[in-house]
Formats: structure tokens, C-alpha cells, sequence
């Protein structure tokens, strides 16, 4: 739900589609030096973009680079990845020395050249990359090269409002994504529509975003292993079909998404809390959010999402720092991109959130990272039983989810793929048969892979 990947295809061909040109220079470009570029003690300023950094979690990493890197003057340009701000940086000559974007785009600005292969900062700045979950890595790695360092780890799995399926006369396994007819007659009993009119959605699949996670539970990756395009294959075509189905179950695309449009999601009235909607898969983050919910008519529940054999899946989400070509601080910007990502600061951040769940008198939902021994090491730490089995259930899911979720390869035409399967989702939904739709799709991804230059 959340990023910059809906953003960056207007922006990216506008001033990218040429190549290289125009993106930093021998003069500006401190990458020229090679490894020298990362050799010493970090100093001087460093421009950061794209990343607001105001909560506990990020203040705290923070302070610990400070703390290691006094010599640095960081300047933050707060609020999330703007691709057009940045593309316009980069033709200006002038672009900033860090950047904290989709992991899903790093491909597509790699290929470009707008951003830097990290293999000097790694080997000189002995960046443990062991330590990173490989399906975090996976996105940000284009012909073997590394260009990005995986923060957080973002899965889905299925949440539950239990009082609905209660009241239906329906047990929390019923919520399930192994047996698609079985949930779609689940979708029907769970939802209400009365004249045309929504007022609850019995399982919200999410759709047009959980397109890619659809099409993963039934087996198609919508991104071949080389980077190119796959958004026709027919599970996927499969996957959108049935996705049609369930909303047209559910009062059709326009009440749908006008009654969901509506949703307090991130408030006090929040779907799950007051009967707006039976289930939806969703994000790990937003058990923070449920947690202000507790003893206030929420009942929780939870269930993995998994393909259609049973076996849970997720595909992978999160954002990463990479190094624009042109940095004049590259030393600098590799050490905060190690440095926010350590387990060391991992720890000092779960301690923070720590302080701040005591102050609040909550519990600790857990953090979710790209670094497994930081994980395993917070989960140990810090993760104590929740106050509320339905939290429990849905915590103890979203850990069982790490070592399964996937990430889309990394592909020299990643933004444009995703702007194409989002267009075509987006035509399927408001009646354009799904076959259509997702041919048309794959041949304007396959058309900008096509296209795109293999090096920047």
C-alpha cells in the first residue's frame, strides 16, 4: 500500500527512456575513483532523499550513524521518493548522494545508469550481505551486480474480522486461498449488498494491488527470472479472471471500490473493527495500527495466504538505499546505507519501539526487517505473547511468513512492467475481459524491455 512505484512511470520515460545521458558526469561523478570513492573515514555532507524518518524506529537509527559518522552533515529532504524530483536532480547535475526508493524500481533505474553498482561500497566498507534475507536482495541485483541494501520486509497474510464469520456461521479456516470456488462462495456469504449498494465486503482480495500476489498463488511470476516480462501467462490471466469474479460477487467494481474508497483504514473505525469487511490480505505494518483497536470491538483473526496446494506464500515488498550516480558522497552514503541496516541498529531500533510500546502501555507487534539475524534476534529479545489470541495468531503468521514471501527479479524495464500490469487490472475492472487486458499489458512491458539498455 504504501511507496512510490504508482508515481515513477510518468516520470521515468520522460527523462530516462534516452539512456544515460545527461546523468552525471566525470567531473561530478565521485564513483570515477572507483573503490577510492569508499576508502576512509565518512565526512562532509550528505544529501538524503526520499526517506521521512520521523518515527521512534527510524530517529533511533539515525542517532546510531550520527554517533559512528560526527564528521558527517546530513541533510534529509523528508517525505517520500519523488521520481520526478529525482530524475531532475540527476539531469541537473546536481543529485543527491543517497536515495530510499522501491526496491521494485532499482532495476529500471540501474539499467538507466542512474544509479551506481555497489560492489566497491561492499568490499570497502565490508557490508555483511549474509546477513540480508536473499529475496530481499533479489530485486536489487540486475546481471549478477548489487545497486541497493534491503531495509524493511514487508508480507501479507490474511486478516479476519472473527464477529463476521461468527455471525455467518463460519469457522476462521473457511478463510481461505487454496480452494478459489469455496472462497468465493465464503466472499458471498460474508458480504452485504443491499440494492446495489455495498455495505460490507465480504473478502476484499485488494485488488488492483495484490495482482502479482494473486498471480504468484497460482503458480506464474509476473517477472521472468531474466527481467522480462510475464504478465500473460495464462495463471496469471487465471488469477485476474477469478479476482473479476470476486468483486462482481460483491456488488461490482464501482460500488466496490466506492464503499472500500470510504474505508477509515489507518482509524479508530477501521474496517476489520467495524464490520465493514470480513477479511482482506494485508501488510504486516498494519497490525500497529489494529493494535490502538483492541477492547474497542475489534476481534482479530488470521490465517495464512497460500497458493492453491495449500502451501503459504507472499510476495515481497520494502524499500532500499541506493547511491545515484554523481554522488559527491558516495563514502558517506555507503556508511549510512550499512550502518540503518547493521543488527547492531536493528536492536537499538527495537529498543526504541520498545520504550515507546511501555510508555504507551501496548505490546510489541515485532519489526520486520531484510536482516534475518537481526530478526531472530528482536524476536528473542523483545516478542513476548500478545495480550489478545487474534494478535497472536496474526504476529506468529507474519513470521511464518518471512522465509516463504518472493521477490519480483530485478528487470531493466521494472517500472514499466508495473505500470503496465496496474493499467491492464485497472481496464479489467472496469469491464475489459481479462485475456485482453493482460495481452495488451504484456506487450507494452514486453516493448520497453525490449528497448531498455542491458547498462546505463
Amino acid at each position: 500500500m504504501r511507496g512510490a512505484r504508482g508515481l515513477v512511470a510518468i516520470a521515468i520515460p520522460s527523462l530516462l527512456l534516452t539512456g544515460c545521458a545527461g546523468v552525471g558526469s566525470k567531473t561530478q561523478d565521485a564513483t570515477a575513483k572507483g573503490a577510492a570513492a569508499y576508502e576512509g573515514t565518512p565526512q562532509g555532507p550528505l544529501k538524503v532523499m526520499g526517506f521521512s524518518g520521523e518515527d521512534e524506529v527510524a530517529q533511533s537509527r539515525i542517532a546510531a550513524f550520527k554517533a559512528g559518522a560526527p564528521k558527517v552533515q546530513v541533510t534529509n529532504n523528508k517525505g517520500d521518493f519523488d521520481a520526478q524530483q529525482f530524475l531532475t536532480a540527476l539531469a541537473s547535475g546536481n543529485p543527491p548522494d543517497l536515495v530510499y526508493l522501491d526496491r521494485n524500481l532499482v532495476g529500471t533505474y540501474a539499467a538507466r545508469g542512474a544509479i551506481q553498482p555497489l560492489t566497491d561500497c561492499i568490499a570497502q566498507q565490508k557490508v555483511d550481505m549474509s546477513q540480508y534475507r536473499p529475496a530481499a536482495l533479489t530485486p536489487l541485483t540486475l546481471d549478477k551486480v548489487v545497486y541497493g541494501i534491503p531495509e524493511f520486509y514487508i508480507v501479507t497474510v490474511n486478516l479476519v474480522d472473527k464477529r463476521v464469520v461468527s455471525k455467518a456461521g463460519l469457522q476462521l479456516s473457511d478463510i481461505q486461498t487454496a480452494d478459489w470456488p469455496a472462497l468465493q462462495a465464503t466472499a458471498g456469504r460474508l458480504s452485504a449488498v443491499e440494492g446495489g449498494k455495498v455495505r460490507r465486503l465480504g473478502y476484499d482480495s485488494k485488488m488492483p494491488d495484490s495482482f502479482p500476489l494473486w498471480a504468484l498463488a497460482n503458480g506464474a511470476q509476473i517477472v521472468k527470472p531474466d527481467g522480462a516480462p510475464n504478465l500473460n501467462d495464462p495463471k496469471a490471466v487465471e488469477a485476474l479472471t477469478f479476482n473479476l469474479a470476486l468483486v462482481k460477487e460483491q456488488g461490482g467494481w464501482n460500488s466496490y471500490k466506492a464503499f472500500r474508497d470510504a474505508f477509515d483504514i489507518f482509524g479508530a473505525k477501521n474496517p476489520l473493527t467495524v464490520d465493514q469487511a470480513g477479511a482482506f490480505p494485508m501488510e504486516n505494518w498494519y497490525v500497529n495500527v489494529l493494535r490502538d483497536s483492541l477492547g474497542k470491538g475489534l476481534q482479530l483473526g488470521s490465517t495464512m495466504f497460500t497458493n492453491r496446494q495449500g502451501k503459504p506464500v507472499s510476495t515481497l515488498g520494502g524499500n532500499a538505499w541506493v547511491i545515484p550516480k554523481g554522488a559527491k558522497n558516495p563514502r558517506a552514503a555507503c556508511a549510512w546505507a550499512k550502518t540503518m541496516t547493521s543488527t547492531n541498529t536493528w536492536m537499538k531500533a527495537a529498543e526504541a519501539r520498545m520504550a515507546t510500546v511501555n510508555k504507551d502501555k501496548s505490546f510489541f507487534t515485532g519489526l520486520f526487517t531484510a536482516n534475518k539475524p537481526a530478526d531472530e534476534a528482536i524476536k528473542a529479545k523483545y516478542l513476548k505473547a500478545a495480550p489478545d489470541p487474534g494478535f497472536e495468531q496474526a504476529i506468529n503468521n507474519y513470521y511464518a511468513s518471512l522465509d516463504v514471501a518472493t521477490g519480483l527479479p530485478a528487470s531493466r524495464a521494472g517500472a514499466e512492467i508495473d505500470a503496465a500490469w496496474k493499467s491492464a487490472v485497472a481496464r479489467a475492472l472496469a469491464g475489459q475481459p481479462a485475456q485482453a487486458a493482460l495481452d495488451q499489458a504484456q506487450k507494452e512491458a514486453q516493448g520497453a524491455f525490449d528497448k531498455a539498455p542491458a547498462h546505463g
